[in-house]
């Protein structure tokens, strides 16, 4: 769907409401279709957002694995060099 949308679930911190909040931006744009609403369309939009983020929150909060969490440092290495393989020059 959109690659800037990150897994958040089953990590150690878990994820934070900035990061729950800026997937809830992300999808609600490429839902809508835009980055930044017009007037008209601000409050829908900012209620999507605040909607879809209490959404995950909720289904992060409710999620159960068996699964030890996965460090975030590590992560960012394997999606940095998954990048870096993709786009080699």
């Amino acid at each position: 769907m959109c690659r800037n949308i990150r897994q958040l679930h089953n990590f150690d911190p878990p994820a934070t409401e900035d990061e729950i909040h800026d997937a809830a931006l992300q999808f609600v744009r490429k839902v809508s279709g835009s980055n930044k609403p017009s007037q008209t369309n601000t409050e829908a939009f900012n209620l999507a957002v605040d909607e879809v983020a209490a959404a995950t929150r909720k289904l992060l909060d409710s999620l159960v694995t068996q699964a030890p969490p996965k460090n975030r440092e590590e992560e960012a290495a394997k999606r940095r060099a998954r990048y870096e393989e993709r786009f080699a020059a």
